[in-house]
């Protein structure tokens, strides 16, 4: 039986040719990258990433570099979608901190040079996991990916983001309420079926948010594949269209969901066997780095984030219904809205009735 994450990796990982109406002129791309990237000679090829589904990517090789130029699609775009130069901001921020990001070299918005904004970063040379049972990995490899993992998000979270020059990259505080009333209305926008649960977590969650607000750079996706690791250690995180200044436990939480959707991480023995932790210990390890305890809100946050992926679902579900999103994975992928929304509430009513 194929996995979802063997589905995903099949479809996303690894690069192809250029579609057509991606296409990037080299010799308009070349003097920008004479300027902008030293000693990297001549483009030699440009081939498509599988991934970066939002934002075309593509993997540049020159004469002594390999580079991922990242930019906006074509075509008439949402305001506030797309921003690549709000990923080149926080990537080139983050660049001189802890936390492992590629080395980025600038942003171009001259739509002459590729078509679109555009920024390019250096392409690092890793491995990319979508199995978060790491079936290739030994017992010993599997702890060091789930600590470095945890780690990572650690470092992220106690980043002074005035400091790195960031105090404008979100509004701070008050994020949960403005995350579920910014989902609540995308659910709604997409609705296709008159979902209880949903509707029951739409009216709840609001009048029940956690008196715990905190400020800091949130990833907004972190999760196993959007890593790149060399001998199990995260050498840079990816992907960072959704972050923004937002609430640590709430991007934490997200990036544990895992431990709920999975039902492979619902047996804490099969875990301890491969050496991967249970959801407390997981939880545990963040609250050590850190200093924070998570116990009293967790499940609040749990629920809060099961709502989130099932609006995140719904909207895909509505593509489908649109036309604009027809293929069989994404109505897969947008039907996970029952059971996420299901879940959801169940927290509620097991842990708050």
């Amino acid at each position: 039986m194929t996995t979802d994450a063997q589905k995903y990796e099949k479809i996303f990982s690894g690069t192809k040719e250029v579609a057509e109406n991606l296409k990037i002129d080299a010799s308009k791309l070349q003097p920008w990258i004479d300027a902008h990237v030293p000693g990297a000679g001549s483009i030699k090829s440009i081939e498509q990433f599988r991934g970066g589904q939002s934002n075309p990517t593509y993997k540049i090789a020159t004469d002594n570099k390999n580079l991922v130029l990242r930019r906006k699609p074509p075509g008439k775009l949402l305001p506030s979608a797309h921003a690549v130069d709000r990923e080149h901001k926080v990537i080139t921020a983050l660049g001189q901190t802890d936390v492992p990001v590629p080395k980025t070299y600038g942003l171009c918005e001259d739509e002459d040079v590729a078509g679109t904004t555009f920024f390019v970063m250096d392409c690092l040379d890793g491995d990319i996991y979508w199995d978060h049972m790491l079936p290739s990995l030994s017992k010993e490899q599997r702890i060091k990916v789930y600590q470095s993992k945890n780690k990572t998000l650690a470092a992220l979270h106690s980043v002074d983001y005035k400091k790195v020059g960031l105090e404008d990259y979100g509004k701070p505080g008050n994020y949960v309420a403005r995350q579920v009333s910014r989902w609540s209305k995308q659910y709604k926008a997409s609705e296709t079926d008159n979902i209880v649960e949903m509707n029951n977590l739409i009216e709840w969650l609001p009048e029940n948010i956690p008196d715990d607000d905190e400020t800091s750079i949130v990833h907004g996706d972190y999760r196993l594949d959007n890593m790149i690791m060399k001998n199990q250690e995260v050498i840079g995180v990816l992907d960072w269209e959704l972050s923004t200044l937002g609430h640590p436990i709430a991007d934490f939480c997200y990036h544990c969901l895992t431990w709920r959707t999975e039902p492979l991480f619902y047996d804490h023995t099969k875990l301890k066997e491969m050496g991967i932790p249970n959801e407390m210990e997981y939880r545990d390890m963040y609250s050590e780095i850190t200093g924070k305890d998570l116990s009293a809100n967790w499940e609040f946050y749990m629920a809060f984030s099961l709502f989130k992926v099932g609006a995140i679902c719904q909207g895909i579900l509505g593509r489908v219904r649109d036309g604009t999103a027809s293929s069989k994975h994404a109505e897969d992928r947008g039907m996970k809205v029952y059971p996420l929304s299901q879940g959801a509430w169940s927290i509620v009513e097991n842990n708050f009735k």
